[in-house]
Formats: structure tokens, C-alpha cells, sequence
């Protein structure tokens, strides 16, 4: 199922109504272009002083600021319909404010004629941040070519299991490695003046699930901390990024997009100064995601248009956060130029370069990690190796030159490995091909035009016809003649005048049978295909879906035409239409390649799996009869190389077979001459795995169902800081190849590590090691470094702190410095929820791998003056009226004694504390403690919802270092559901305007509720449970938007029941049940769309009303029905209830509840 389309790419016609409707009236030019800023100009402008100021960039943008009105900033905080590109915020021209229009690009810029770059994992297997600056150049080059203002990239999620669908759009399973290169990529793609927007913040791994609260991560602070966020503060830090982009994930019960991670740690620790914006579709509500800190809902306008609006006129939202989200966006188009030379709209500009296609190729050969040469089978000599074998579909015309989904670029011509091979090897060399067995997904090979005949009778190949709708309806837009249908556009346009991203096509012809027999035919199509021979239909395969092949079989005589027509449609994201066959009597295409590798000299066998966003590989195992191919191959050809193509780590049966393995990743338009040159030695292969290679699945570090995908809605991140390689040196396992570990065809050494005596806890130490070329052959060797924390800190075995690749001269030999922060060597306190270099020895290891580490040496931390902390203990849930017993514990974990210690705890207003114990300490020692109690009062009728305690502890010799600091958050219980009403759900007819169950502005209607017997405090009865529909009147708050509250309840019973609906798809969420007894209850709880009309398992349909309210400018029919839902959750037998805690899934929606 391809989901990443449907969640990224289609917009609802309401969606984009809305949206014009929402910025119309803003003064907008056709291409939303502020005139005033699109000529330019070298002065300010007297309409817009601020366009060419001098005044510094802060002055600027408040100047802005303070001439926008409320519409004028909600316009900027949503995309609109984008045309040719991702994303589009329209200009408004009254204040000169240019466009800001956004482009898929981690892995290049995924639009007609640029160039297709290697994946990013080849990127970081070549250890050289110059190689991503490079990279990320080519990719700014060409945004700005097609006038493209943000680049939607780059993807510095960790590769934290190798099935993961992204993995080859990402960097690396090491934080470390991942921060260094993404940090240059971004520098290249910004040194071009176009925007980064640095993905998916954060803990984003999988695509099992995605944006559904059944994606639910469970991780640590630490880890998420130390592993899932470091690289991103690696990049603010050093690069400074104009924009990052939240994910899709759910992380501890919350979306992403809504999580106070993006304040705290992004923005408030790491100081992201740019903008924040969702992923395409993966805002869930309005007022929790803007008060997070999200500044841009993207495609569209759902949350952050009218309800945004509504939010911020009703105090939900605070006037001083949209000033911010504004704020951040303006600053960034300052900072950029965007208001004096803005974007030109040129998405049909050829944007590759011979010199991009160049920089391709090398990032390719850099990034190739030669894993085995036994007996020097390679580099491969052209005087003594008269014949090759080139096997593998993927080396052939199917080559596998990149990843699916939002990463996918078509390219400007690609290089096959057999093309490749075949040019360089020369005229003295036989190069031979052989398909040995479908692709990965089943493909069939390709019909050689010689057999086809378009349906003008002349020439070879089929009559393409190509439609601008999905329908192949009405007159083709235009028409070719194509040798073959083997296409893969990968966003590329289909022919002139047609657009990539939906069309329709239709091929036709007769097909000569070369032989009497039954043939097999086989369509690979993303989306719908289907195929007719002699007006029969043979395959359907009509549908919406990813790359998906279906064959079928035919009795056919040779040289006796029958007619042919394929049909296909695209609907978003990839795009693939290939039309295969197997003819009678040809012999298998195993034995074929088995024939050609027994007769050749040398056989190269290309293997090939096929990673894209929006699915998760099921296995780690080479997909059809790859692994069949090799060791056939192998059995019959002693000098047998194998070239894979893959988007991480596989497994390898036949390794002990085979002389020769490298590792291409997805190397792009240029793999033929890239792999070309490594095999012939032209390039001496300098790769370095970013990946850890397991031996099996079971070896990985989420080796489990509830790791990896999950399980009921959660996936447990339990491995916790053993991610990649630390998981394998933690627990003693060899994989079949460790992290950091790549050959040459030289040798080197590495000798006489020096390291500093001492690191402080502000300071650095060096660190230096001498690498020498030991062998014949010019090459580049990485320098790893390598650290070891105490023991006492609980961090991994070791980790990667350092590396350097360096070109050496045979005999040659350089120094290499490192240098180690105090940060490197730091791990996050959850305690202190701070950075703490612990005192003792630290180990410090350098080689050419992780588990090839020959030197080492050490440094000390003797002293440290942190963390001084306080940990505040309180109940998890109060009532108003009740009394806490709260306790504040000041720790001085440092090396000095600390005197006159005093802790202050602040309540929220109306509160009242008293400290029963002493507050004040004349001496804390080291490694000591000092705990105070305090009674705490809640007011009666506090509202429910989440309340800080926050302690200060002041003390003197601290040498200027902050007080230790620390806090709790005690949920106070609303007092009954009707307290906790958030949400407008139920409009009169008359006045629609206040609804918004759906965060869309859709409500149910109070007439068409009445019409089926629901009235304000009327009795439901459904599923066995009597309910009191809310006595609030039309258009007031009715229903609970469902966020994790607390609401008081009481009784006993076989079942809670709750009368709910969900929006947006169906819905699900854990209800907690706390009894009177303290033992708490949790389970799943199923809800059905009220758009669907159809109760799902778990939930109980009560009524279906006749019609809906909906939002000013909706196009969707005034007539549709919606229906409201009963579901339940198991209840202990005999206790008494307490306290309900909702899910929390802002698309459930709570009306009433009762105990049945």
C-alpha cells in the first residue's frame, strides 16, 4: 500500500477551496509573487522600506511584523495549492512578501531534468563531509534553478533497524557520523541561497504505522536525548539550518508535531532560530501543535487556516506565538534575499549540469565500500581479463540507481552497470549480459522492440498515447512511439505537456510471436495497469497501490501478430510502467547467466533490493532469486564479484563462495561508470560502512515484534542506547561486517596515538595518530576515533567521536588530529535533564573500523563542578480542594562541596506551600543530598489539566553556576467529562461557523441529530450503555477532543463506555482506568470515522444523521451523512473507578461516557 502518497501528496478539493478562500483579499499576484519584490531592487522600496534596507535583519522583520493583520499572518503559516511544486506559501504583494515555494530534495530535487545523486547513505559511506557539501551544492544549485525557495532535505533520521524503507535517504545508524554530514550537505545546499529544511524531527524510524497513533514510540529521555536528536543539534550548531520539518511518529503517547520537544530541545536548547513545519498531512490538531511550537502546517490549511485563526481570536492560541511563528519565517526570507531577488516560477528549467553529473559520479565512487577481494580479484586488468559476465537485472536496463517515495529523482540519462562495464573495459574484453531472474519485485523482462509494431504500422515499439487525467479520457495530450514500456519516472514528466504527477497512458500495437507456445506476460506497475491481448484482458491490475507486478498466460503462434494494448494510470508518488514477458522454449534466465558466467573469465553479478518511503522491508534477505543467482553463479565461475545495490544492510549466504563483494548503495544516474571505475581500479574503493552488516535478522538490535514494528499500537525503543554498533559491542556479537569497516586495494597502518592528559569540563584534548600507506597503490584511508566513558556512566562500549579520510601516496604517511570536547564526552543526566562530564577515565581508540581499533590510549576528568540538581516528587493526579505531600531533594553530584543551600518551590497561582521540613542546608557535601517536604494545596474548582511544581535550589561557592533547578507535573482530574469539554462538535444550521469536531471545521448538525432522536440532555442508549448527550446549546463546547485528560468518575460496572466518534480515518487510543484502590486498567479502544458510516470492530454504530455543517467555502455536498459511535473498554470486576485518563489522539472526539 503506498501510503506516503495519499499522506503527502493529494489535496482535497475542500482542503484548497478553503484555502483560497482563507488568503483571498490579500492582494496576491497570479503566482502568489509579491511585483513590488520580484523586480528587485538595489534601495528600499517606498512602499516597502524594508525591501533593500540595510537595517539589520531583526529590524526588518519587525517592521513586517508590524503592518501584517491577523489574515495577513495566518496566510503565512500554511501551504496552499502548490502547482508544480511540494509545497507553496503564496506572497502577498501589499507587504512585498515573496513566496516560499518547497521541494522534495534530500537525495537530489525530485523535478524534470536534474540530476539523480547516490543515495545519502553512499554519501556518508564516503566519511568526507566535503564529499556532502558537494552533494548538498548540486542540490541547492538546482532548487535555485527551478526556482525552488526550501529544499525539503536533508533526512538525518538514524537507520535504527535496517528495514526501515528510508534508510537509504538517510545517513547513518551513529549520531555522530550522521550530524557531521548532514551539517555539510546543508552548507552546500544553502551556500547556493536556497533554505534547508532538516528531517524529521524526531525519532522517526519506520514507516510501519506512520502518522497513526498506532506508531506510538516508547523511549527514554536519555536515548532520545543521545541518540534520536544529538545529530540535529550537531547541524543548528554548525550550520544553521533555515527550517526544520517535524515527522510523522507518535513518541510517547504524543504527536511529534505536538511535542514539547520542539521548544525544548530543538528551539530552546539547540537554538534552531529558523521555522518549524509538519510533514505533508502530519498536523493533528490545531492549538496543541502551535502552542508546541510547530510555526507551518503544510500542504494545506486544515489546522492552521480558519481554526487557527479561531484559536488565536479566542486566547487559545497567544497573539505573541503567531508573532513567532511569523517571526521565524520572515527572518529567514531576510536573511536569504528572498525579499530582494525572489525565486522566478521555473520548474521546466533544465537545472542538471555536466559538471552536477560529474560530482554525481564521484560521490558514487566515494561512497562504494569494497567489503571482500580474495586472492586479488580485484582491481580487474583488462590484458589478462578477455571476457565478463555482467548478471543481475538490476545491471541491466532495471538498474536500481535509487530509493522511492519523496526521495526519488528521475535523473537525465542513466548509466547502466553493463553500458559501464562494457566502455571501460575496451575493445580487447568480451562484456556479455545476462537478466539471470526477475527484479525484485517480480519483473518480467522487458519486450524487445524488434517483436513490437505501433499501431501506425510502422517501425518498432508501441503507440504511447499520454493523457493529463488519470482516466485516459478525451484526447491525448501527446503521442510517441516508445521502443519498449520499461519506464520508471520518478517524478519526471512522461512526455511534453504532461505532468508527472497524475496521468494516464495507454499503449498499442501487435506483438510477433517469435515462437509457437505458451507465453508469460507480466505487468510492474505504481499505480494501475492493465493489459489486453486480441481484446481479451489478461491482467487487471487497476488500482492505486505501489509497485506491484501481476502476470498472466497466453497460447500464441510464432510470426502470427496479435493486437496489445497496456493501460496505466499515476495518481501520486512513484511511477513505474513496465511490460515483460517470458517467451516458450528460451530456458530459464538462471541457466542462461549460469551458461554466460561458465564461459567468462570473470563474473560480475549485480544484486538489487528496492527500499521507498511509505513501507518497511519484511526481511533483510536479497528479494527473488538473488541469492539463487550469486551461488549458481559462483558454483561455475571462480573469479565471481558481486556489485549490490541496496539501501542497507542484507544478508549474504553465498559469501564464502565469492571472491569479490562491494556495496554500491543507490549510486545514481552514474552507477555504470562509477562501479566501472572501482572495479578496474581507476578509483582505489575508500568506502566505509554507516551501517552495521548483521549476520541475520535475529542478530539486529530490534530484533523483536514489539521493537520493531510494534505491537498494539506501541513500539518499544527498549534497546535504548544500543543502537547499531553499540548494540553489537554491548552485548559481544560479530556481525557479519561492523560498522566503519571498508577495504582498498592498498593497505595501511596506523601507529604513535597521542593523546592529552586531562580534559575540563569547558576545555578540549587532543588527540593524533600517524596513518601510513603501506601498500603499492595511492588511496585514502579514515582515521576513527573512538571513545569509552567510565563505567559508571552507563554509555556504551564505545562510540564514535572522531574521523578523517586522508589521500596518501604509497610509503606515505600524515599525522591526523582530533580534537575531543567536554561535550563528546558528556551524557544526558535525566536527573539534572542536563549534559554531565563524569569524573574518571576515559579510553580513547583509533583505527579503521569499530571492531578494528589496534591503538589506544586515555585522558582524565578529576574534577567537575555539575550537576548540582533538585528532583521534585509529587503525586501524579490531585483533585482541587486536596492536599499534596510534595518532596524537593537537591543533589550535589559534583566534586566540590556546596554551603548555604536553599530550595524554593513555586506552585501554580492560588496554590499554597509550606514547607514541613527545613528548606535551607548550611553544607551539602559532595555526592550528597538534602530532601525537603512541603504540603501543597490545590484551591477548590481548580480546572483539570497538567500543573507545574518547579524547585530552585540557591547556594553559595558555586563559582558562578546556575542553581540546581527541577520540576514535576501533577495532573489535577477534571471534575466530570462536561468539565473537560474543548471541542465544538454540534452547530445549529443557522450558524455554522463554530464547528470544528474535525479540526477542520466540520461539525455535526443539531437539526439532523434531533432528526434521528439526539437532543441536548437527551438519554442514547447503544451497546448496552445508557448516555446523557450534552445539554449545551448548538455551536458551545459538547465534546472533548481526546489529549490524554484526567476526568473524575465514579461507579462500578462490567465495561466503560464512551459515545465518540473519530475524524480523519479511523481511530485508536489506550483509555486508562484508575480505580479507588490505586491498581489502574488500560486498553485499546477502536473508533470508526463519522465519515465512513460504518462501525468497524470495537465500536457500535448508534445513529447516522441525514446531513453535516460544514465550513464557509467547502465544496464537499451539504447532504453528507455522518454517524456517531459506542465503544467500550473492560472494567475490574468489583472496584470502584476513580479516575478515566483519555487517549491521546487529537481525531478522537468524546461526547459522554457511562458505566454499564
Amino acid at each position: 500500500m503506498k501510503r506516503f502518497r495519499t499522506s503527502r501528496r493529494r489535496r482535497a478539493a475542500a482542503v484548497a477551496t478553503a484555502a483560497a478562500a482563507l488568503v483571498a483579499g490579500l492582494a496576491l499576484s497570479p503566482t502568489g509573487v509579491s511585483p513590488a519584490a520580484a523586480a528587485g531592487t538595489d534601495g528600499p522600496n517606498p512602499a516597502c522600506p524594508w525591501v533593500g534596507s540595510t537595517a539589520p535583519v531583526n529590524t526588518r522583520t519587525a517592521q513586517v511584523l508590524s503592518k501584517m493583520t491577523l489574515d495577513d499572518k495566518i496566510a503565512m503559516v500554511h501551504g496552499s495549492a502548490a502547482g508544480p511544486y511540494t509545497g507553496l506559501v503564496p506572497g502577498n504583494s501589499r507587504l512585498c512578501i515573496p513566496a516560499l515555494k518547497m521541494q522534495d530534495g534530500p537525495t537530489g530535487v525530485r523535478m524534470s531534468d536534474t540530476t539523480q545523486l547516490p543515495a545519502a547513505a553512499n554519501v556518508a559511506a564516503s566519511f568526507d563531509p566535503s564529499v556532502a557539501r558537494s552533494y548538498g551544492s548540486v542540490i541547492g544549485a538546482e532548487d535555485k534553478a527551478k526556482g525552488v525557495d526550501v529544499d525539503l532535505g536533508p533526512t538525518i533520521n538514524i537507520v535504527r533497524d535496517p528495514r526501515w524503507g528510508r534508510a537509504f535517504e538517510s545517513y547513518s545508524e551513529d549520531p555522530y557520523l550522521t550530524g557531521q554530514m548532514g551539517a555539510a550537505d546543508i552548507e552546500g545546499i544553502q551556500g547556493q541561497d536556497v533554505m534547508a529544511q532538516v528531517k524529521h524531527w524526531a525519532v522517526y524510524n519506520q514507516e510501519t504505522n506512520r502518522n497513526t497513533p498506532s506508531d506510538n514510540v516508547i523511549i527514554d529521555d536519555r536515548t532520545v536525548r543521545e541518540i534520536y536528536t544529538s545529530a540535529f543539534g550537531a547541524v543548528v550548531a554548525q550550520s544553521d539550518p533555515a527550517s526544520a520539518m517535524c515527522s510523522y511518529s507518535t513518541v510517547n503517547g504524543t504527536d511529534a508535531c505536538a511535542s514539547a520537544y520542539l521548544d525544548s530541545i530543538l528551539k530552546d536548547d539547540f537554538g534552531l532560530k529558523g521555522f518549524i513545519t509538519s510533514d505533508w498531512g502530519g498536523t493533528h490538531s490545531t492549538v496543541a501543535t502551535a502552542n508546541a511550537g510547530m510555526d507551518m502546517q503544510m500542504p494545506d490549511a486544515s489546522y492552521f487556516g480558519a481554526a487557527l485563526k479561531t484559536a488565536v481570536q479566542n486566547g487559545q492560541v497567544a497573539q505573541s506565538r503567531l508573532d513567532d511563528m511569523v517571526t521565524r519565517i520572515l527572518r529567514e526570507q531576510f536573511r536569504f534575499g528572498f525579499f530582494e531577488h525572489p525565486s522566478k516560477d521555473t520548474p521546466d528549467a533544465d537545472a542538471s549540469t555536466a559538471a552536477h553529473v560529474d560530482t554525481a559520479r564521484k560521490a558514487a565512487e566515494a561512497g562504494t565500500v569494497l567489503l571482500k577481494n580474495s586472492g586479488g580479484v580485484l582491481p580487474l586488468n583488462s590484458r589478462k581479463v578477455k571476457s565478463i559476465a555482467v548478471l543481475g537485472d538490476g545491471a541491466g536496463v532495471d538498474t536500481m540507481t535509487a530509493g522511492g517515495g519523496s526521495a526519488s529523482v528521475g535523473g537525465t540519462g542513466t548509466v547502466t552497470p553493463y553500458d559501464g562495464i562494457k566502455a571501460r573495459a575496451g575493445a580487447g574484453t568480451t562484456v556479455s549480459y545476462a537478466q539471470g531472474g526477475s527484479g525484485p519485485g517480480g519483473e518480467l523482462p522487458a519486450i524487445d522492440s524488434s517483436y513490437l509494431t505501433p499501431a501506425s504500422g510502422s517501425g518498432h515499439g508501441l503507440q504511447g498515447d499520454y493523457y493529463t487525467n488519470t482516466t485516459l479520457a478525451g484526447d491525448p495530450a501527446a503521442t510517441t512511439t516508445d521502443p519498449q514500456v520499461d519506464f520508471k519516472w520518478n517524478g519526471q514528466a512522461p512526455a511534453a505537456g504532461v505532468s508527472g504527477g497524475s496521468f494516464s497512458a495507454k499503449w498499442t500495437g501487435t506483438i510477433t510471436p517469435p515462437a509457437t507456445g505458451t507465453y508469460t506476460f507480466g505487468i510492474t506497475s505504481d499505480d494501475g495497469s492493465r493489459l489486453f491481448i486480441d481484446g481479451k484482458q489478461l491482467i487487471d491490475n487497476w488500482r492505486d497501490q505501489g509497485s506491484t507486478t501481476q502476470t498472466a498466460q497466453v497460447d500464441l503462434t510464432a510470426g502470427k501478430p496479435v493486437q496489445v494494448e497496456m493501460d496505466y494510470y499515476q495518481s501520486g508518488g512513484d511511477a513505474v510502467a513496465e511490460l515483460g514477458w517470458t517467451p516458450p522454449g528460451a530456458g530459464s534466465p538462471l541457466d542462461q547467466a549460469v551458461a554466460l558466467a561458465a564461459k567468462s573469465d570473470v563474473a560480475v553479478v549485480y544484486a538489487n533490493d528496492f527500499e521507498s518511503e511509505g513501507s518497511d522491508l519484511q526481511n533483510i534477505d536479497l528479494p527473488a532469486d538473488q541469492n539463487k543467482l550469486i551461488s549458481a553463479v559462483a558454483a561455475v565461475n571462480p573469479n565471481t564479484v558481486v556489485v549490490l545495490n541496496t539501501g542497507s544492510a542484507v544478508t549474504m549466504p553465498w559469501l564464502d563462495q565469492v571472491k569479490g563483494v562491494l556495496e554500491a548503495w543507490y549510486p545514481g544516474q552514474q552507477a555504470g561508470n562509477a562501479i566501472a571505475s572501482l572495479l578496474f581500479g581507476d578509483v582505489n574503493p575508500s568506502g566505509k560502512l554507516p551501517v552495521t552488516f548483521p549476520t541475520s535478522l535475529d542478530q539486529v538490535p530490534a530484533s523483536t515484534a514489539a521493537q520493531f514494528p510494534g505491537v498494539n499500537g506501541t513500539v518499544e525503543y527498549s534497546e535504548g542506547l544500543n543502537v547499531g554498533y553499540r548494540w553489537y559491542d554491548t552485548n559481544k556479537l560479530t556481525p557479519l561486517f561492523p560498522f566503519g569497516y571498508g577495504l582498498s586495494y592498498t593497505s595501511f597502518g596506523f601507529s604513535d596515538l597521542r593523546v592529552g592528559h586531562a580534559l575540563s569540563e569547558k576545555g578540549t584534548v587532543p588527540a593524533s595518530v600517524e596513518v601510513t600507506n603501506t601498500g603499492s597503490r595511492e588511496g585514502a584511508e579514515v582515521a576513527q576515533l573512538y571513545l569509552t566513558d567510565p563505567s559508571s556512566t552507563g554509555e556504551p562500549a564505545r562510540q564514535l567521536k572522531g574521523f578523517q579520510k586522508v589521500d596518501l601516496k604509497p610509503h606515505q604517511s600524515k599525522r591526523v588530529t582530533f580534537e575531543i570536547s567536554a561535550q563528546d564526552a558528556s551524557y544526558w543526566s535525566t536527573d539534572a535533564q542536563a549534559w554531565e562530564l563524569a569524573t574518571g577515565r576515559y579510553t580513547v581508540q583509533v583505527g579503521d573500523s569499530s571492531r578494528a581499533l589496534p591503538l589506544s590510549g586515555a585522558f582524565q576528568v578529576t574534577r567537575n563542578s555539575g550537576p548540582r540538581f533538585t528532583k521534585v516528587s509529587a503525586p501524579a493526579t490531585a483533585d482541587g480542594g486536596g492536599t499534596l505531600s510534595v518532596k524537593t531533594t537537591f543533589t550535589n553530584a559534583s566534586t566540590q562541596s556546596v554551603s548555604q543551600a536553599a530550595t524554593q518551590l513555586t506552585v501554580p497561582a492560588g496554590w499554597t506551600k509550606k514547607a514541613v521540613t527545613a528548606a535551607t542546608f548550611r553544607k551539602v557535601p559532595a555526592g550528597a543530598s538534602a530532601t525537603t517536604t512541603w504540603q501543597v494545596t490545590v484551591p477548590a474548582g481548580t480546572g483539570g489539566g497538567a500543573a507545574t511544581l518547579a524547585a530552585t535550589t540557591a547556594y553559595s561557592g558555586s563559582r558562578g553556576l546556575p542553581p540546581g533547578t527541577g520540576k514535576a507535573t501533577v495532573q489535577i482530574a477534571y471534575a466530570d467529562l462536561a468539565a473537560a469539554r474543548d471541542t465544538v462538535g454540534v452547530t445549529d444550521d443557522a450558524d455554522q461557523t463554530p464547528g470544528n469536531l474535525d479540526g477542520k471545521g466540520y461539525s455535526f448538525s443539531a437539526q439532523a441529530l434531533a432528526s434521528v432522536g439526539v437532543t441536548p440532555g437527551g438519554q442514547v442508549t447503544a451497546g448496552g450503555a445508557t448516555f446523557t448527550w450534552p445539554d449545551v446549546p448548538a455551536g458551545q463546547a459538547d465534546a472533548v477532543t481526546t489529549g490524554g485528560q484526567l476526568v473524575s468518575q465514579s461507579g462500578s460496572g462490567s465495561a466503560l463506555s464512551l459515545l465518540t466518534v473519530g475524524t480523519n480515518g479511523t481511530q485508536t487510543g489506550k483509555v486508562t482506568v484508575t480505580y479507588t484502590d490505586g491498581t489502574t486498567s488500560t486498553s485499546t479502544l477502536n473508533v470508526s470515522d463519522w465519515y465512513s458510516n460504518a462501525a468497524g470492530s470495537g465500536c457500535t454504530l448508534v445513529v447516522t444523521t441525514p446531513h453535516w455543517n460544514r465550513p464557509a467555502g467547502s465544496t464537499n455536498p451539504a447532504d453528507q451523512k455522518v454517524s456517531l459511535y459506542a465503544a467500550s473498554v473492560p472494567l475490574s470486576s468489583g472496584k470502584q473507578v476513580r479516575y478515566v485518563t483519555l487517549p491521546s489522539n487529537p481525531e478522537l472526539h468524546v461526547f459522554a461516557t457511562a458505566i454499564s
